[in-house]
């Protein structure tokens, strides 16, 4: 099988893979790959990613004309062509819609706390990207602020996008960022994470090189002196040094530890946890009393 039909296999199977996990609906996403260094092959627009066909496949060069296909290239052509100019080192691009990644895309929540260490190890963290109109120039250069510096990232109101060194590695990081986000979601409406701390942010950044994970940019864990003694590296969304308005470092939401790897924070006015052996009142949110009253339930059937 010559590399093109196995890349043609690849997308076909990414896309039914997709869609299966409803990442997407209907028509939805998009997924290219490079074929050789001035060529991408690329999912057409108007089709359903869970019943594509390895001839359905569009070839494009990286300005985006199309060199063979009898369908055109995805909508979202420019978003794709953008990361491979802004990525030499990305070789597949991956967008889609998961549920509730997407959720907090959409109420503008950043998955960029501390608290899973898989996803710190290898994504870092994952950013929004401000709103663009899609398929439209504004997409592109909504992207370009963050994709030197990240391999995930949330789209306000519209979606995820992840880069990869192969096509199933740029899909894998496209289910991290929905697994995470999903136990982001239910650690909140529990009403409490334990975060890890700065310290252990710290740790983690250094086993990324132990482990051999390649990341596009390093971990800032408060967001100070990143850049070295007396300097600050940019936040989310401010412009990077030189005014190319670029974010250059993953900035990570993480709490001094004193000594301690994981800190307790609150949420929605929970009530903190009592100590150990403590005597007296118990007090707990309607949430977990609602969540203790189904236990219960489901133990008696």
């Amino acid at each position: 099988m010559s590399l093109e039909s196995s890349l043609r296999a690849d997308i076909v199977e990414v896309g039914r893979r997709m869609y299966a996990r409803g990442y997407t609906a209907s028509n939805d996403g998009n997924i290219s790959v490079r074929l050789g260094e001035a060529r991408l092959l690329m999912t057409p627009k108007s089709v359903c990613k869970g019943f594509m066909t390895p001839d359905m496949m569009c070839i494009t060069d990286l300005e985006g004309r199309k060199l063979e296909g009898d369908r055109d290239p995805s909508s979202e052509m420019l978003m794709h062509l953008e990361v491979y100019r802004q990525r030499p080192d990305a070789r597949a691009v991956v967008h889609a819609h998961p549920p509730t990644a997407t959720g907090f895309a959409v109420a503008g929540i950043p998955l960029d706390r501390a608290v899973l260490a898989e996803v710190l190890t290898t994504l870092g963290s994952i950013p929004i990207a401000e709103y663009a109109t899609p398929s439209t120039e504004e997409l592109p250069e909504a992207v370009r602020k963050y994709i030197k510096a990240h391999d995930g990232m949330l789209l306000a109101n519209h979606g995820a996008l992840t880069v990869g060194a192969d096509l199933f590695g740029a899909y894998y990081k496209m289910e991290t960022i929905e697994h995470f986000a999903r136990i982001s979601l239910v650690a909140r409406l529990l009403g409490r994470e334990h975060v890890l701390s700065r310290e252990e942010v710290g740790r983690l950044q250094a086993l990324r090189g132990a482990y051999g994970i390649a990341a596009p940019a390093p971990i800032c864990a408060d967001a100070a002196d990143a850049l070295g003694p007396g300097r600050r590296p940019p936040a989310i969304g401010s412009a990077a040094p030189g005014g190319t308005g670029e974010v250059a470092c993953q900035v990570v939401q993480a709490p001094e530890g004193g000594g301690r790897r994981l800190v307790l924070e609150l949420t929605h006015g929970a009530a903190p946890p009592a100590p150990a052996g403590a005597g007296g009142e118990i007090r707990l949110t309607y949430r977990e009393l609602s969540a203790l009253i189904e236990d219960a339930i489901r133990s008696l059937r």
